[in-house]
């Protein structure tokens, strides 16, 4: 009877159950009239009586079970037994426990592993085993196209064979004495052909006379490629290799004679997934710390040659001008203002995982090839960057702005959630601002500011541009940009033989814009290399601004000859391109340099965002994926830790406001898991490391300025401003050349204005630009409630006589305090410029402060003699 009633018991709540049980409503009650589904109500008079009965049995099993633990314990005392006794049944009762938890521990995994397999294999059928042109009805089926390949595979193997012996094979002999000699040992590209997986062709905003198709490639090859260094008794080689991506073919320009083409440009929007199987010695690359090691730096070979903005041209008619197919402009220059986010996911644990705590956030961005990483803010889910970062767009059509948010950790970063942006609808909407919805992540928003610039071939806009950026006020080399250079190096002539040296020389160039150096490929023996390469600089002001064009010896490690050409000449030519030769300066008699240079100015067309949600986002589960078995291992694995890329190329970044006044900086460190980066060698497995300084100063987006005014202008109560309201500051600046160091003594200030009612806690902070790093930091100690602190204190800075000219001093006097007050802030600014030729001789100055730096007057100067001892 009591089974009985405990069923009865078991099966009650069953009536009072939830209007929704996993996840699904409910059905409506039906009318208290319908009595062939409710209950009597004799029967809901004998709930309560059940209900208790089950609750008194419930009590008596509680209490049988404290007695059946605690009897033995009085037993064992009643009988006098050694309290051993208790011990032993207490280990064995435990060790039975934890056996048994280990068992249902990993049946319990077992079944995981099982659930996760089969919804991984579910997912994969859908998503990436089939093709893409299953899923996208504008990526089209080419199976004709395959057989094709197919049946020309042979030929084509024997073409890559001659190449890798006739061109690789002597370029890798001339390249290092140490390598002379390097051969291939044996050269087999397999019996498996490259696959095109879908073709899409865009027929939409594009050039009438261009066609362009994106190829999705899949090489899945038996190649076996071995390699035998005899100088050494060196052998290594490739067992296999697998290579993904998508590849654009354009073919350009259309013509009205055959071969109605006139050349073919083939290059892949971002970096194919990569994996190779290595023999020999290289077995070595395969432990885990060291294969993403190796598979970059074949990666970095495709990267160079292949990923745009490089490419492969190849002309199907004799006059067609092959540097502009090979180099073409930019489409334009985006501009983003990576701002802030809100309610991201908490990461950091405590306890245990007991206590969540908040996040270290900081952000990754890639487009084409192109990287940016952010700062990172500390303990915050409501993070605020406030940063700017600028990139070439050389193709909108089918490429994304992709974004990652991270947890910085000391081991491993934990992924807060991505972003992706659509370069073609950025284009029509030219400029955007608003908050987007975070992808993979269960919360968070970002908020950012996209802009379109177009490219100008006039000067009618340039004063707006310069005005729209402050470059009218800046210094040369800070600040967003106004105008875009291309560079083509074609080729040089007559160039001289190293001092001391009869050998012929092994050439490359050295490029200089403000604070960005490129270097151009090493042409080996020869006095008249050809390069036909292209560099790229974004120019903030290019009325001021110089090109420094050098000529190395990588082998003597000496220099062959330079060249400086101001910008300004090329804003006086027609369409702001200039090709010549140019002779160059301290070098041979007759040794000339081939050079076309392109100035466009960077114009806004829209100034204001629409206040209608943007349609610029694209959601990851619309895009084709890779079939690629290591993308599906990828997937299956946790996300690696962001490794730290190279320098991207043709990109700035820019910085706003830190949180107590000091500004952010941004550069290109690290990919992402999910982006897949081809990166440096040396760095891809590396720890969190912090990013390098911003290639901008904090002057030019004037936040913490603008908070300063505010303040002057709260001090000041509408009366007249006096001369220096903001107070002055005493320097003294000179060069050593014998230590290599740039002196600077911080004197003392007055006349500052007061952050409180008490006054102000002032110190000095300097940065000599563009190094923003923390070890480029200087400051001075803190002066508690003054307003004319003295100092006294002096500062060295490592730095040449030749780079000082391009670097300026950065001296920011603030307002200190506590960890936690909130009277932090600025209170004025001086950019002291050291271009001048007296910085050798030193000088002592009063320098007036501004907000922003940048309307500074020194006052007055005094050479001290004794600065030259």
């Amino acid at each position: 009877m009591s089974g009985d009633k405990m069923k009865t018991v078991k099966g009650a709540p069953s009536h009072n159950a939830s209007p929704k049980e996993n996840g699904h409503q409910a059905p409506s009650p039906v009318p208290p009239n319908d009595s062939s589904t409710h209950p009597s109500a004799a029967n809901r008079a004998e709930d309560p009586a059940l209900t208790s009965t089950g609750e008194l049995t419930h009590t008596w099993v509680h209490f049988a079970k404290t007695f059946v633990l605690i009897f033995p314990i009085y037993a064992l005392g009643y009988f006098e037994f050694s309290f051993s006794w208790l011990l032993i049944g207490l280990v064995l009762f435990f060790w039975w426990r934890r056996n048994t938890r280990g068992k249902h521990s990993r049946l319990n995994r077992a079944l995981a592993f099982f659930e996760h397999e089969e919804t991984s294999v579910k997912h994969s059928l859908t998503t990436s085993d089939l093709p893409p042109w299953v899923h996208f009805p504008d990526v089209e089926r080419v199976e004709w196209l395959n057989k094709t390949v197919k049946q020309m595979w042979p030929y084509i193997c024997q073409f890559v064979e001659k190449l890798f012996r006739e061109t690789i094979e002597p370029a890798v002999k001339e390249s290092n004495a140490h390598l002379s000699t390097f051969c291939f040992s044996k050269i087999d590209i397999g019996d498996k052909p490259v696959r095109v997986n879908g073709v899409k062709v865009y027929s939409e905003n594009v050039d009438k006379r261009q066609i362009i198709m994106d190829l999705q490639i899949s090489f899945v090859g038996n190649t076996e490629i071995d390699v035998d260094v005899k100088r050494y008794y060196c052998k290594a080689g490739i067992k296999s290799i697998q290579i993904h991506g998508v590849l654009r073919v354009v073919m350009e320009p259309l013509l009205s004679v055959m071969p109605l083409v006139g050349a073919l440009s083939l290059f892949f929007l971002k970096k194919p997934l990569l994996d190779i199987n290595w023999t020999g010695l290289t077995n070595l690359l395969d432990i885990p710390g060291l294969n993403g090691l190796s598979d970059s730096l074949i990666q970095d070979v495709i990267y160079s040659y292949l990923v745009l903005p490089n490419r492969v041209t190849i002309p199907l008619v004799g006059d067609m001008e092959l540097a502009k197919l090979r180099f073409p402009l930019p489409k334009g220059v985006l501009r983003i203002h990576f701002l802030e986010a809100q309610d991201l996911e908490g990461k950091d644990k405590f306890l245990g995982g007991l206590i969540k705590g908040k996040s270290d956030p900081y952000g990754i961005l890639q487009i084409g090839t192109q990287l940016f990483q952010s700062k990172t803010v500390k303990e915050s889910l409501n993070p605020k960057w406030n940063e700017v970062y600028e990139a070439l767009v050389y193709e909108h059509s089918g490429q994304h702005l992709e974004i990652e948010l991270f947890d910085e950790d000391p081991d491993k970063d934990d992924f807060l959630g991505s972003l992706m942006i659509d370069m073609a609808e950025l284009h029509k909407e030219q400029k955007v601002d608003e908050w987007f919805d975070l992808e993979e992540a269960p919360t968070g928003k970002l908020h950012l500011k996209l802009e379109w610039l177009s490219l100008l071939s006039s000067t009618e806009k340039l004063d707006q541009v310069l005005q729209s950026i402050r470059a009218d006020r800046s210094l040369a080399n800070d600040g967003l940009s106004s105008a875009l250079l291309v560079v083509y190096l074609d080729s040089a002539q007559n160039l001289p033989s190293a001092k001391k040296s009869s050998t012929e020389p092994s050439p490359y160039v050295q490029f200089i814009v403000g604070h960005k150096t490129l270097e151009s490929k090493i042409r080996f023996k020869t006095k008249e290399p050809l390069w036909e390469d292209c560099f790229s600089f974004l120019i903030h002001n290019p009325r001021r601004q110089e090109l420094e064009v050098e000529v190395k010896d990588d082998k003597h490690k000496c220099t062959l000859g330079n060249l400086t050409v101001p910008l300004s000449c090329l804003l006086v030519e027609e369409d702001m391109t200039l090709t010549q030769c140019f002779a160059l300066k301290n070098s041979g008699p007759s040794s000339t340099i081939k050079l076309k240079m392109a100035l466009r100015i960077l114009s806004l067309e829209k100034q204001v965002s629409s206040d209608q949600p943007s349609s610029v986002q694209v959601r990851k589960s619309s895009l084709p994926q890779p079939t690629a078995a290591s993308t599906q291992r990828q997937s299956s694995d946790s996300p690696l830790p962001p490794p730290t890329p190279p320098p991207p190329i043709d990109a700035s970044t820019f910085t706003l406001q830190h949180r107590d006044g000091e500004p952010y900086s941004a550069s290109p460190l690290r990919s992402t898991s999910n982006l897949s980066m081809c990166i440096s060698s040396s760095q891809k497995h590396l720890p969190h490391k912090e990013s390098t300084p911003s290639l901008a100063s904090d002057i030019s987006l004037p936040y913490a300025s603008l908070e300063l005014q505010q303040r002057l202008r709260q001090l000041q109560n509408g009366s007249a401003p006096g001369q220096f309201p903001l107070g002055e500051v005493q320097l003294t600046v000179r060069h050593s050349s014998q230590r290599n160091k740039l002196i600077v003594v911080v004197h003392s200030c007055r006349n500052l204005i007061a952050f409180t009612k008490d006054g102000s806690d002032p110190f000095i902070r300097l940065y000599l630009l563009p190094d923003k790093s923390r070890t480029g930091r200087r400051k001075t100690s803190t002066t508690k409630r003054t307003l004319n602190p003295v100092y006294d204190q002096t500062f060295e800075f490592n730095v040449s006589m030749v780079e000082l000219h391009r670097r300026t001093l950065d001296v920011a006097v603030k307002n200190g305090g506590s960890i936690l007050s909130k009277h932090k802030g600025l209170l004025g600014k001086v950019l002291v410029d050291l271009s001048g030729e007296d910085i050798a001789r030193g000088w002592t100055q009063w320098y007036s402060l501004s907000e922003d730096g940048l309307s500074s007057q020194s006052l007055t100067s005094t050479h001290d003699p004794l600065l030259t001892l």
